[in-house]
């Protein structure tokens, strides 16, 4: 009963616009977040289906149900696992099973389909064979790869090696690969549960989309680092770094929601994760010159988006809602914006990570080029020239996934790095200084040329500066005599050296 009025809650406050469908899942209290996040999800996409069902047999007048907690119970009955609740309300339902089935019947002879999910409309369905596979990131603080594909062997489970090509993502139940791109994932079929398993329970593998594994492997601090995690819950980010990192160094790890901040604690302590320092603050009050982070070099900044890559969560809106949707994404992306530049304000930052679970570019490609125009020090670093998916014109550095070409949620994905400015001015130093002095200067001051060298500089700006017959003129003695006297006075230079 619980699970459904939680539900009910978190799709009315998804329509009345009070927050993104995953924040307010997570922000809840309920204890299987995974169970509530489905069922929230799935009947969200029904939505259309359901109320027409609910209409058509004025299920809302002859029970009393809020329309929110109906279209739940009537997902849940006809296309879920069936009603988990006892007790009147499954009774009640039970009483209508037979027409709300009807009904359905009815709508899919009408427009000659035989699956629930061919009733929905095109932009919400998914392409044939889009199904997302089962991602696990096997935990490397507690064991190897190696380890857990012999264990699932053990358990029946057929390995068939690495994938080199994406259709070599689609499995057969109990079958399993390991990723073509990242080392430490395995790829099942999309309805292997691992819930309950042995390996998950230990903290041994950690159930987490491939896209989302991008952000640390991609900033890949060495061992030892000070790296944060700026807005860090539910946490799969931040043991993954910890994991890279292999536990040595500090990990900061910031969020603002106490109850995130709670559930990420349980996460990481499960996945033996030991150099985390969590806070329970906002990443945008965090002193970039605090003592405390003088040695911070690496930061994952993963802020709050409209999670528009969620599967589940893909826009079905009208054209009426368009404008609250834009609205909604300027606020997000002025967000986004300010805590990467904000990031980029510690001191001795290196390389910084900025993703979002969006597929908008203004939260995307915007909000890049928009940062790096504000922080001229920083660039792009280009991302895995062998992934499918690159970002918009012209930041093609950038990664960005989908259902379609990456077999994952939407995602985006950008490397900022300091540019290394001593570097540039070792390699032509001199070059460059004289380029902006002549450009500086007026014409009758700069025809000097670059010394060649430290050892010729003074000779060479010397003998620049007055030509020979003017030399001649001004001590008075013929140009011979002075080229006599000139060639004596550079070897007594030369001795005296």
């Amino acid at each position: 009963m619980a699970l459904y009025m939680k539900a009910a809650e978190i799709l009315e406050k998804a329509e009345r616009k009070q927050g993104a469908l995953k924040t307010l899942v997570y922000d809840s209290k309920f204890a299987n977040i995974k169970q509530l996040f489905a069922l929230v999800c799935e009947t969200q996409k029904f939505s259309s289906i359901l109320v027409e069902i609910i209409e058509s047999t004025k299920l809302l007048k002859q029970t009393k149900l809020r329309l929110p907690l109906a279209k739940v119970l009537v997902y849940d009955l006809l296309m879920g696992q069936g009603l988990k609740c006892g007790g009147s309300w499954k009774a009640m339902m039970m009483k209508h099973r037979s027409r709300l089935q009807a009904v359905l019947a009815r709508m899919k002879v009408k427009q000659k389909v035989s699956n629930n999910e061919d009733l929905l409309p095109a932009s919400v369905q998914r392409p044939a064979g889009a199904q997302l596979p089962r991602y696990v990131r096997v935990n490397t603080l507690k064991t190897t790869v190696e380890d857990v594909v012999d264990y699932l062997k053990r358990d029946g489970f057929a390995y068939l090696g690495q994938a080199s090509r994406l259709e070599d993502l689609t499995l057969k139940v109990k079958d399993f690969v390991k990723d073509m791109h990242l080392p430490e994932l395995l790829v099942f079929s999309p309805k292997t549960d691992f819930h309950e398993h042995f390996l998950y329970k230990a903290g041994h593998i950690i159930l987490q989309d491939k896209a989302s594994c991008l952000p640390a492997y991609l900033l890949n601090p060495p061992p030892g680092s000070h790296v944060i995690d700026g807005c860090a819950a539910p946490g799969n980010k931040s043991s993954h770094l910890a994991a890279v990192m292999e536990n040595k160094g500090k990990l900061f790890a910031f969020d603002l929601d106490a109850k995130r901040l709670a559930t990420m604690s349980t996460l990481l302590l499960r996945a033996g994760v030991t150099c985390q320092q969590l806070a329970n603050q906002d990443f945008l009050k965090v002193d970039p010159d605090s003592p405390q982070y003088k040695d911070v070099e690496y930061i994952l900044l993963d802020p709050s988006c409209s999670g528009s890559g969620m599967v589940c969560l893909r826009d079905d809106a009208s054209s009426a809602d368009q404008e609250k949707i834009q609205a909604r994404l300027a606020s997000l992306a002025s967000f986004q914006l300010r805590c990467l530049n904000h990031g980029l304000k510690f001191p001795r930052l290196k390389r910084l990570v900025y993703s979002t679970c969006s597929v908008h570019s203004q939260e995307n490609e915007e909000v890049v080029a928009a940062c790096l125009e504000q922080n001229p020090g920083f660039r792009l670093v280009p991302l895995l020239s062998q992934w499918p998916e690159r970002g918009l014109e012209p930041l093609t550095q950038c990664l960005r996934a989908s259902t379609a070409k990456t077999r994952t949620h939407g995602f985006f994905v950008a490397l900022l790095e300091k540019h290394s400015e001593n570097g540039n001015k070792k390699q032509e130093p001199e070059v460059q200084m004289s380029s902006v002095e002549v450009t500086a200067l007026s014409p009758s001051t700069c025809e000097k040329r670059p010394a060649a060298s430290e050892e010729e500089s003074e000779a060479s700006e010397t003998e620049d500066k007055q030509t020979p017959a003017a030399a001649g003129q001004a001590d008075g003695t013929p140009g011979k005599k002075k080229r006599k006297r000139k060639r004596k006075k550079k070897k007594k230079a030369a001795t005296v050296e």
